[in-house]
């Protein structure tokens, strides 16, 4: 269990924090911006809860992929393998987490039409809101992608966490809008509007 007594330790004045593991890093930190960016991205799912209350079935998903994110945000926090002798296991992101999220996909893509064009973010606030979280998502996607290449003792679980976690925000967006009826289609090109003004 987690315990908090006191909020502000001053020792992060100096520009450093402390991993679960290690030497004190810089907050600029490929790695502390890794799980920084995750922070952020479990924000907007928080913030898209906020509206996601009429849809059940969404909101315990993504209840899941918040409790989730703070697993995936530990084990970048706790670089390297664990010592022989270490009386507990740092939490890991697992296999079968990344799958849950594949069966998600799979269970609420059935019911979508395919889509005919890319689509733009837009539609309802919670679809809105799924796509903020989605392009967060990527954007920490990313910063473990180069966390990975620069120290590759980094978990390759978390990327592909965050590459099925992208994808079904995006599917999760295209149900909250009448289950695609309601996407924002884009429209390649649509200058017409520009030219007669």
């Amino acid at each position: 269990m987690v315990k908090l007594n006191t909020i502000y330790t001053r020792t992060g004045d100096d520009g450093s924090t402390g991993l679960v593991r290690g030497p004190r890093r810089t907050k600029h930190d490929l790695r502390v911006e890794a799980y920084g960016t995750l922070e952020e991205a479990n924000a907007f799912i928080g913030q898209a809860r906020l509206t996601s209350s009429s849809r059940p079935r969404i909101d315990a998903v993504l209840s899941r992929v918040q409790n989730d994110l703070f697993d995936l945000g530990s084990d970048l926090a706790t670089p390297g393998a664990d010592a022989p002798d270490a009386q507990y296991p740092s939490l890991r992101i697992r296999p079968v987490q990344t799958l849950w999220l594949e069966q998600q996909i799979d269970q609420f893509n059935a019911s979508l039409q395919p889509l005919t064009s890319f689509i733009l973010p837009g539609g309802t606030t919670l679809s809105v809101s799924l796509h903020l979280a989605r392009t967060v998502t990527r954007r920490a996607e990313r910063l473990v992608a180069a966390l990975v290449e620069a120290e590759p003792d980094t978990s390759p679980e978390t990327l592909r966490y965050l590459n099925r976690l992208s994808d079904l925000l995006f599917v999760l967006g295209r149900v909250a809008n009448d289950n695609g009826a309601g996407d924002v289609l884009w429209v390649p090109g649509n200058y017409g509007d520009v030219e007669k003004g």
